[in-house]
């Protein structure tokens, strides 16, 4: 999945062996920092933890420095073997995540005897801090952008990212041994932020032992008689954010380029209250609320069934660097429609996903050519799983991972 501008990616590297005596973790350790690691936050929580998991059970040395712990698992905070170990940290003392003294103590006592430090999120002041701590302590860090510098999100509130870019933002990404995008498509367009050279494309370490052996849709049926319905279903998953598009899948699904045969919009996920409100008199205005399931926060197996439980996944969205809920739903064998926003939307193209403007229009016309077709539909699913399942193997992207730490803990 795309290339890099100084360092091999992932596909390069020999896979792992099946089996190995010693792992090439050993002796070897890095510094994560994230302010919060609650999962209700989103895919930059999960690609956090997923990677800090999947490398501590490779035997390198892993501590995530935090001032929210609320998510972490027991064994993470109580520092068993083959685990992160979860650093707490007194809370920000000023707005935008600032942190205290005390604060930057506890992490310079642990940054001076890593080797390497890995920070998540230019635009997250206390990254930042990080970042300045490192340099000062003369320890080579990573920065992975996670889609913040992506032009739709750099033309958001663009004055204060400016200022914000003036204020250290563009020397801590300057100044990083490597800024690292997921996908070619990020990396085209956060480079400008801190020039050619350090850049590197990795995707998301991803979890897929839980997509081993799938739960089935019973589960979900249960949990939600109305998917027991005979319509066809076309599922949202996510945060629900204005930036996501849930009102287009609204309007799509009252669209006459739907098709004849109406389809059932089936939303999960965390909101503010004021936005749902939004959507649900939106849902009656368009006269599709009796055809719309409005689910919650739907986690776990759970989740897992619901996929499996509607024929198509979609996210109308106007900016992801991964699209991780994409990529969880094709791991699912459920095929996905999205935008040309998603910034690997030519591998999800190539693996069975439908791509298309970002407008009701569009995707009325994708849910009736899709749904039409059930032939079609198995064969989309099967390619995004087969995709997910080889291509994001974790055991085979983490080596991309640890062949980008020590390679800039040589030069330090």
């Amino acid at each position: 999945m795309g290339g890099v501008s100084t360092a091999a990616t992932h596909n390069d590297l020999a896979p792992a062996p099946a089996a190995r005596a010693v792992s090439p973790g050993l002796g070897f350790s890095c510094v994560h920092y994230l302010p919060s690691i609650a999962l209700h936050e989103g895919g930059l929580v999960r690609a956090v933890f997923d990677l800090c998991r999947v490398l501590a059970s490779r035997g390198m040395d892993v501590t995530l420095l935090t001032y929210d712990t609320r998510d972490a698992p027991k064994a993470w905070l109580d520092g068993e073997p083959g685990t992160p170990r979860v650093v707490k940290m007194p809370g920000p003392i000023l707005p935008r995540q600032i942190l205290g003294s005390r604060s930057m103590k506890i992490a310079a006592e642990w940054i001076e005897k890593t080797d390497v430090v890995h920070l998540h999120g230019p635009f997250i002041l206390s990254s930042v801090q990080m970042a300045k701590l490192a340099r000062r302590m003369k320890k080579p860090y990573v920065f992975t952008a996670h889609g913040m510098l992506d032009d739709w999100s750099m033309a958001r509130r663009p004055l204060l990212k400016r200022l914000f870019m003036a204020m250290g933002v563009r020397r801590a990404l300057r100044r990083a041994s490597r800024v690292h995008c997921t996908a070619d498509k990020e990396l085209e367009q956060a480079q400008k932020w801190f020039g050619e050279g350090w850049g590197i494309v990795l995707p998301y370490v991803v979890d897929t032992q839980p997509y081993e052996n799938l739960p089935g849709p019973e589960a979900a049926k249960a949990k939600f008689p109305d998917l027991r319905r005979p319509e066809k279903k076309v599922l949202f998953l996510g945060r629900l954010h204005p930036k996501k598009g849930v009102d287009i899948l609204l309007r799509a699904a009252a669209s006459p380029r739907s098709g004849y045969e109406p389809f059932r919009v089936v939303i999960a996920g965390p909101s503010e209250p004021e936005y749902l409100d939004g959507l649900r008199r939106l849902a009656g205005t368009l006269g599709v609320l009796e055809r719309v399931d409005f689910l919650g926060m739907v986690g776990g197996d759970l989740k897992l069934s619901l996929m499996q439980s509607v024929d198509v996944m979609a996210l109308p969205t106007w900016q992801e660097n991964f699209g991780l809920v994409l990529v969880e739903s094709m791991a699912c064998g459920t095929p996905v429609v999205t935008t040309w926003g998603v910034d690997i939307w030519p591998e999800i193209e190539q693996a069975g996903g439908l791509i298309c403007d970002r407008s009701s229009e569009a995707f009325a016309m994708a849910f009736r050519d899709v749904l039409a077709n059930p032939v079609q539909l198995r064969h989309r699913g099967q390619m995004g799983r087969q995709w997910v399942m080889e291509t994001l193997n974790p055991t085979l992207v983490v080596q991309g991972y640890e062949a980008m730490y020590r390679e800039v803990s040589k030069f330090r």
